[in-house]
């Protein structure tokens, strides 16, 4: 199984900024051949593409967060953040981190999901 944790959520006023951290582990994952991303799923709404970041460190973000957010990884830590800014009510979700990625012994990609963690911009 691959592993992944995230941390870093909790509750912000608008305009605040928080860092969201995720690490990852598993028998024949490899992090630093692997995709990554940061997914976010506000209650009642459907689970939505934040920012991604390849092998080659290449970003995409959504729109909403261009400007706003970075993702960046350490493949030393096994671990991949994403860093947000001038936060807004409506970037309140449960924010999940994601890999694709083909496990060593085998020849298609797969994807994994970590448990999420809850952020909240309230005043």
């Amino acid at each position: 199984q691959v592993h992944l944790v995230e941390s870093g959520g909790g509750m912000v006023q608008p305009g605040g900024s928080l860092r969201l951290s995720c690490t990852a582990s598993g028998s024949g994952f490899t992090f630093s051949s692997s995709a990554m991303g940061w997914y976010r799923q506000a209650p009642g709404k459907e689970r939505e593409l934040v920012a991604s970041i390849t092998s080659g460190h290449s970003t995409d973000y959504a729109e909403s967060a261009k400007g706003r957010f970075t993702i960046s990884r350490n493949n030393a830590e096994n671990t991949v953040n994403l860093d947000m800014y001038n936060l807004k009510p409506e970037d309140t979700a449960v924010y999940f981190c994601k890999t694709r990625t083909v496990l060593a012994g085998t020849y298609y990609g797969m994807d994994y999901w970590g448990k999420g963690t809850l952020v909240t911009v309230s005043s």
